[in-house]
């Protein structure tokens, strides 16, 4: 495991953990709460899995480590998106705008992406680059745990790179992710390989796509376009939201 993973996996929980309220055991809907869980998760569980600690905005010089290049080949990942010029692409849990600014280049000045983030600090971040090189189709939103922020019917690709498992509310957050996504539209999930034990992430911060694949099928409109493993670490799964039946 590189220094890297262990210096994140330091700074998330204790910096999220503090004045957290004891776990008990309960369930509400669709929800189910453990007292007994992983110590990287939140006690908060959906359809088994159970939900990972958001990465804190302190962590955000980690997103852009040089490391991410031979990790992740994000190069890699963007030959398999294919964008088009004028795509508008939602980027949820932004982040430091790792993804956001590569994506910005290739849909163009027609296109826009929406830099989707809950914590106000990583958009500020968003903002000072957007000035720095003079980035005009970058749109900052504020999103919230439960909702996205987004129009409906308005964004063609919603990219999920390492963010899914750690939404506090799965359901409703895909619920209007898929609202926002125009017919033909899609919904991209980026997440570690839970299958593969060679992949050095602790396990609450990885998926199988079995599950992802699970969580989705709630969603009837959506359907699976298929699955790539071509990166070095993570599963690419990808939904494309079906017209409506007149």
């Amino acid at each position: 495991m590189s220094r890297f993973i262990s210096l994140a996996a330091a700074i998330l929980v204790p910096a999220l953990a503090l004045g957290d309220e004891p776990v008990k055991d309960r369930k509400d809907g669709r929800y189910e709460w453990r007292a007994r869980h992983d110590p990287n998760g939140i006690g908060k569980f959906y359809m088994g899995r159970e939900i990972a600690y958001v990465m804190g905005h302190a962590a955000a010089t980690w997103l852009e480590r040089p490391e991410r290049e031979e990790e992740e080949n994000p190069k890699k990942l963007l030959e398999l998106l294919k964008f088009k010029d004028g795509e508008v692409v939602a980027d949820i849990g932004a982040g430091s705008g790792y993804y956001t600014f590569r994506m910005a280049k290739l849909v163009g000045p027609k296109g826009k992406i929406l830099a989707v983030d809950i914590q106000k600090e990583m958009l500020d971040i968003i903002r000072d680059r957007m000035k720095k090189d003079n980035v005009t189709n970058v749109e900052p939103v504020l999103g919230a745990e439960a909702d996205p922020k987004l129009k409906d019917e308005s964004v063609d690709t919603i990219l999920l790179v390492d963010v899914y498992h750690e939404f506090s509310f799965p359901y409703e957050m895909t619920e209007k992710m898929v609202k926002a996504l125009k017919p033909g539209g899609r919904i991209v999930f980026v997440e570690f390989r839970l299958e593969d034990d060679k992949v050095p992430i602790k396990l609450v911060h990885k998926m199988t796509e079995k599950q992802v694949l699970r969580e989705m099928a709630e969603f009837k409109e959506m359907k699976h376009a298929g699955t790539s493993d071509q990166l070095p670490w993570q599963h690419v799964i990808t939904f494309v939201k079906q017209a409506a039946k007149k």
